[in-house]
């Protein structure tokens, strides 16, 4: 799995589950980017108020689908909604190398310590840590830090990791199918495994 740089992109993302689901069902039945970036376009695919942010949502969506390897779509359309909510989050952590470090440092940690809930005091920790790690990261705004949170939790809550709490949110520790988690191994994902399993 490969690491990128550090990014805040995804204070402008969101977790986008129905448009991802429509985009790897028609990369499925043999359309490419480009006709389905002209579906976005020209026939509001994503039934988005703008074009630009139908554009947004396409190259987001698109660009976490590309993390994976297309043998993903079968085992992806064959899988219920929880497991195709997992996939859609394993392509946002493999999108996006902040995120992952979130879930893996801090949603993994609780589940192998026993504990079923992390607060937004943990995601404030997590972030002070990376600004002390990395130069990037210590240059972003309190607000900046913030949406990220924000867009982090609501990531989790949406993929069902999470459930909605105020203060603090009960992990809801996933079942992986055997499909899925061999799928994962096979492409050299087992960080992701780890991360969403909750095991050292």
């Amino acid at each position: 799995m490969e690491r990128k740089e550090y990014s805040a992109g995804a204070v402008k993302f969101s977790f986008w589950f129905m448009e991802f689901k429509s985009v790897v069902k028609l990369l499925a039945e043999g359309k490419s980017y480009e006709e389905i970036k002209e579906l976005a376009q020209n026939e509001n695919l994503f039934a988005t108020s703008t074009p630009a942010r139908s554009n947004q949502i396409y190259s987001t969506v698109t660009a976490r689908i590309k993390v994976l390897d297309e043998s993903f779509y079968p085992v992806f359309i064959k899988g219920d909604v929880s497991i195709q909510k997992l996939f859609v989050l394993t392509a946002a952590m493999a999108y996006d190398t902040l995120f992952f470090d979130f879930v893996y440092e801090v949603i993994r940690e609780k589940m192998i310590i026993g504990s079923n809930e992390y607060a937004d005091s943990d995601i404030r920790i997590f972030f002070k840590d990376k600004q002390i790690q990395d130069e990037k990261v210590a240059k972003w705004t309190e607000a900046t830090l913030k949406r990220l949170g924000r867009c982090y939790k609501t990531m989790l809550y949406e993929s069902g990791i999470t459930d909605k709490g105020k203060e603090t949110r009960k992990i809801l520790k996933p079942i992986l199918d055997r499909e899925m988690e061999q799928w994962l191994m096979d492409h050299e994902m087992e960080p992701i495994v780890k991360a969403l399993t909750g095991v050292r």
